[in-house]
């Protein structure tokens, strides 16, 4: 490929919420200082020739928990580094209760034209009730100043699903996103990840969550509500205005590669998946970043084609038959004939024109689905 994406990683964070599994944390300033500058020697450590970069992604933790020079002086040096397509697409993950006017001027001066808002709810009991820092005006502030100085790209995250949330409250909260007009809107079912809070209190009987059925329900009416008012449903959790879906999100679901720096960020590059350490410590006193990189998988023909399919198929509009044939030189039907025979017999996935895709039946089981590429 003549292009790859990159991703970086930023752990901090002010608090962390109760159904967080992902690798961050709250720090000092001297330990977040020392750490960007690991980070950019990271960066720049980095060799990749004859390469465009299409999409930046800045992820955490709370990238805007940081002060926004640490994230001026990361991008400053990915543009001296690598060659930026002009029309790229630069996302940063933010979060109410975090945000300023003069980080949001900072991180557009940068080249930042799409920000990712981790809202969740606009219940604040159930925002309280998750661990989260901000209410919802705090997010209703956020979402203003970014339209103030600017920023024509906006996602919001939302969660269905989570203890104690009712019909009624999530309905709500999808009516007052839409009202905003945000371009994107991302909103997943709340898994419960081992060692969490959130999960220990479920675990405990603390708190009860929604049954599946009622989950479905929540999911389908998520679904009804978002496209009657002009969104697109692209993937299994995520809608867009046309035209503004994901772009960094689609490259990874269509197995285009990408870079990660920073502690735990992942790597795709060469059909393999890697990652860096979790362990802060060992990820600031390395002097070979080559000695703290994890070969989770070096894929085989066949399991890079396998994944495809499984990526492919979080897409609503599927797994393409001529894509697949242009990077496989074979015939995903004949390939998989007998997986999509059973997948097909079972009301579970279907063939349209160029495209396989998950059927209505296929989204609530894609789970079922995607284990027989595994």
């Amino acid at each position: 490929m003549d292009r790859f994406g990159i991703y970086i990683h930023i752990p901090f964070c002010k608090k962390k919420c109760k159904y967080c599994d992902f690798v961050s944390f709250f720090s000092n300033e001297e330990k977040i200082q020392t750490y960007f500058e690991k980070l950019i020697e990271e960066i720049n450590s980095k060799k990749i020739e004859n390469k465009n970069v299409n999409t930046i992604y800045i992820g955490g933790g709370t990238p805007s928990f940081v002060n926004s020079k640490y994230i001026v002086e990361i991008l400053e040096n990915i543009n001296k580094k690598f060659k930026i397509d002009v029309n790229a697409e630069i996302t940063l993950e933010i979060n109410p209760g975090t945000i300023t006017k003069e980080k949001l001027l900072d991180y557009k001066k940068v080249g930042i034209n799409r920000v990712s808002i981790g809202l969740q709810s606009t219940q604040n009991r159930l925002l309280e009730l998750i661990g989260r820092i901000h209410n919802y005006e705090d997010f209703i502030r956020t979402y203003n100043l970014c339209r103030e100085v600017g920023i024509k790209n906006i996602n919001t995250d939302l969660m269905l699903a989570l203890p104690t949330q009712s019909k009624e409250e999530l309905i709500e909260s999808l009516t007052n996103i839409i009202k905003l007009e945000p371009e994107h809107i991302s909103i997943y079912s709340l898994i419960l990840e081992e060692g969490t809070k959130l999960q220990k209190m479920i675990e405990q009987n603390i708190l009860q969550i929604p049954d599946e059925k009622t989950e479905r329900k929540m999911y389908w009416d998520t679904k009804r509500i978002l496209e009657k008012n002009g969104y697109n449903h692209y993937e299994i959790s995520n809608f867009a205005k046309k035209g503004l879906e994901s772009k960094h999100n689609l490259d990874c679901w269509n197995q285009e590669e990408y870079i990660g720096f920073g502690l735990a960020a992942h790597s795709y590059i060469n059909s393999k998946r890697i990652s860096n350490t979790t362990d802060i410590e060992e990820y600031i006193k390395c002097k070979n970043f080559n000695n703290i990189i994890q070969i989770h998988e070096k894929q085989t023909r066949e399991e890079k084609a396998k994944e495809f399919m499984i990526l492919g198929l979080r897409k609503i509009e599927g797994v393409s038959i001529s894509d697949f044939e242009r990077k496989f030189r074979i015939n995903p039907l004949f390939y998989f004939r007998f997986e999509i025979n059973k997948l097909t017999e079972n009301g579970l996935i279907e063939v349209d024109l160029d495209n396989i895709k998950l059927t209505k039946k296929g989204l609530d089981f894609a789970n079922i689905v995607f284990e027989e590429f595994i």
